[in-house]
């Protein structure tokens, strides 16, 4: 197809991993001038995306220091989601599913920085990016860019955790930590379209406002009044709001002190859900040199004696060991989106410029639901 040449353009390049996420945007990240992509050097099969929005996640940052269980090789151009308008398709593309002009997401398991294969160079923070077709999927349910790029993750990983290992019903309880963030917004989202009841914490009056608003049942501000370290308790709220029971499941992607005042907050035979450790993010070394020095622990005295079941939801990794896991659990997430019963909350948008102001408003917790660049 001939089409007029695509202008150049810019992308962030982080030249090598960091001793922490903050020390590798400051120090080893940095704008460059992009040439477009040429479709001559290109597969049959494959697509450029002008890319109008990607995603600022923690799994981003994460990855800049080599933090995060998947390590692309520097140098390397973050942002795992992104969406935009098809610029070309290669002539093995199925157009009956393509068009050149159309609104697009690209998958992050199949192109970007986590992806195992060759398109991991293409990430979302830049002007162009190139993935195989069958990872370019038209955006569903007339979602805005913005809050395209960030549905596939924070969702499959809301799905992974309260359906696939929890198996949420919709007479139960569920507490979400994090609920401001975009996995923890994510849970919160599709827990109430499952008909279950939510209590979602936070440290935020402000924040849970707007978790509330987004169909939170209930909200707890768990800051501590003195506004030093740790978690105040909220067990006898969590009780009372569940009539003396305690929550039947747990979201945790936040770890540390409100994991152990969690557990004194839920019934008999439970599930807890480990999804994350944003409040210990240093459990691993930096410059990806592994090892968990810091990790987090649970006490065991209190899983025994409450016939608790903890359960590791790393949605990424089970998907890697189990492929087929993950069919439904897409198709089940863009459904929802396609009808309406999700919709991604984004509450900070940033040029492509100023990726460093963005990437530090995600990690000093400014963030509700998403953040985006626009390149």
């Amino acid at each position: 197809m001939n089409r007029a040449p695509l202008p150049s353009g810019h992308r962030v390049v982080v030249s090598q991993f960091g001793d922490d996420p903050l020390q590798a945007i400051d120090q080893h990240a940095a704008l460059h001038e992009m040439a477009p992509p040429d479709p001559a050097t290109l597969a049959a099969r494959d697509v450029i995306v002008c890319i109008k929005s990607a995603s600022v996640g923690w799994v981003d940052l994460l990855m800049t220091s080599g933090q995060y269980q998947h390590m692309p090789k520097p140098p390397y151009c973050p942002g795992l989601e992104y969406a935009g308008v098809v610029a070309w398709l290669g002539p093995d593309a199925d157009s009956t599913r393509l068009a050149v002009g159309d609104n697009v997401l690209v998958d992050g398991f199949q192109a970007g920085p986590r992806s195992l294969g060759a398109y991991q160079s293409y990430g979302g923070y830049a002007s162009y990016a190139v993935a195989p077709a069958e990872a370019v999927r038209r955006i569903p349910g007339g979602l805005s860019f913005d809050q395209a790029c960030n549905l596939l993750g924070s969702y499959e990983t809301a799905y992974h955790c309260l359906i696939a290992r929890a198996r949420l019903q919709a007479h139960e309880t569920v507490l979400v930590h994090g609920a401001s963030g975009s996995t923890g917004l994510a849970a919160v989202h599709v827990a109430k379209v499952l008909g279950a009841t939510v209590i979602a914490t936070g440290r935020s009056d402000e924040k849970l406002a707007v978790v509330k608003a987004q169909g939170a049942d209930h909200v707890i501000n768990c800051k501590n009044p003195d506004g030093g370290p740790g978690v105040r308790s909220f067990r006898e709220e969590v009780k009372a709001l569940t009539g003396g029971r305690g929550a039947d499941v747990v979201y945790d992607g936040v770890g540390g002190d409100i994991s152990l005042e969690s557990l004194r907050a839920v019934a008999f035979g439970a599930r807890y859900l480990i999804v994350g450790w944003a409040s210990t993010p240093f459990v691993a070394q930096g410059r990806g040199q592994r090892g968990a020095p810091n990790a987090n622990t649970l006490p065991t005295n209190l899983i025994l004696m409450k016939g608790l079941d903890v359960l590791g939801c790393p949605m990424v990794i089970s998907t890697v060991h189990d492929p087929s896991i993950r069919a439904p659990r897409l198709e089940q997430v863009l459904r929802w989106a396609e009808s309406g019963q999700i919709r991604p909350y984004v509450s900070h948008v940033f040029p492509l410029a100023d990726f460093k102001k963005a990437m530090r408003a995600k990690w000093n917790g400014e963030v509700i639901g998403g953040c985006v660049l626009h390149p």
